[in-house]
């Protein structure tokens, strides 16, 4: 890991500690936690890491800021700081300076399309996006007669239906009705929104590998804590049984996801092979690892994992929310078996082996 890479996710994790604990958050009804840490994590640059200096960004390399999605991940942060940085991302690839301030970015489903009109203007509806309400402007991947454009939006502008995903954060329905962005500029060539889901789909899995790192650190403490027939649960075999699997998901989750990232990082070609299947592989491994881990987690705490006092829920949910921005598991699967038909038996193990 370089020395750089150390001190930017050490930055974020210092912030996390000190401003995100689970517990803290977990006991604030009035949600006066997500002022200092968005403001702490806006002074250190982390937001826009991904975005040059002179777009008024940090200029942290790729690495970095996967990095800190993992971080984000294991203490389930709930303010657009990951979308932030990718509506940071997005708008660096058209050159465009990104502002101050929570972003969020549109759409962040593969079946939703924004249209760039002749006029200039954007219209189409964009489901589950999330943090909408929160954030002042908007990153978008817009569809026009001359090819892929990326805009930014005013949010100010935009009519936001409020919603809800499962961890209770905000995942709202943003609806285009002949906006006017602030500017738009046309994409690089060869990017599209099918890279825009891929990447989206690399930093969920990162935060769901993170997340799965936690609950099972929370569970290992706890089963060594609780006692029950005159002994710590942690003795029962069935209990070491349930860890031992949960174990396993986190380190497949966290093998594919950082697999991902790391391909993604040594080579940003969204129309390689490699990045398409290492990215969808990781969407889909985190996934299911985020339902599976999560069970047996919640398992291990009985009764009490399902209070909302306690603290797995802000992690299990969160990672079972994730699955589905960016394309959910079936929905790459099946992008995934088209490709493979589409190459041909002789095709497969060659292509299987590469990676």
């Amino acid at each position: 890991m370089a020395e750089s890479e150390n001190i930017v996710v050490e930055t974020a994790e210092k912030i996390f500690t000190d401003l995100a604990d689970a517990q803290t958050i977990n006991s604030d009804k009035t949600g006066g936690w997500r002022a200092p840490l968005w403001q702490a994590l806006s002074e250190a640059g982390l937001p826009l890491s991904w975005v040059d200096e002179d777009l008024g960004g940090s200029g942290a390399s790729l690495v970095d800021g996967f990095g800190v999605l993992g971080a984000a991940g294991r203490f389930a942060i709930a303010v657009p700081l990951a979308e932030t940085m990718l509506a940071g991302w997005l708008l660096a690839q058209a050159r465009i300076a990104s502002p101050a301030g929570e972003m969020t970015l549109a759409p962040t489903s593969p079946k939703d399309r924004i249209t760039l009109n002749a006029d200039g203007t954007l219209t189409g509806r964009a489901r589950g996006v999330p943090f909408a309400k929160a954030a002042k402007h908007i990153a978008v991947l817009a569809h026009g007669a001359d090819g892929v454009s990326i805009a930014l939006v005013d949010a100010a502008k935009l009519r936001i239906e409020p919603g809800l995903n499962l961890a209770n954060d905000n995942s709202d329905v943003v609806t285009f009705d002949k906006v006017q962005p602030i500017t738009a500029k046309p994409a690089p060539k060869g990017f599209d929104q099918n890279a825009l889901m891929l990447m989206g789909g690399v930093v969920r899995s990162l935060q769901i590998a993170g997340s799965l790192e936690s609950m099972l650190d929370i569970s290992v403490r706890y089963s060594n804590e609780r006692v029950a027939f005159e002994k710590k649960i942690s003795k029962f075999q069935a209990v070491q049984h349930n860890l031992a699997r949960l174990a396993g998901e986190s380190a497949a989750a966290l093998a594919a996801a950082t697999s991902a990232a790391d391909t993604i990082a040594t080579n940003p070609s969204f129309t390689e092979d490699a990045v398409f299947l290492e990215a969808v592989a990781a969407k889909i491994r985190c996934a299911e690892a985020a339902e599976k881990g999560g069970a047996i987690a919640h398992q291990v705490h009985g009764a009490i994992g399902f209070t909302i006092e306690h603290i797995l829920h802000r992690y299990s949910l969160r990672a079972l929310s994730w699955r589905d921005d960016f394309g959910s598991e079936s929905y790459w699967a099946v992008e995934l078996g088209k490709r493979i038909a589409a190459r041909g038996a002789d095709e497969l193990w060659p292509l299987v082996a590469s990676r």
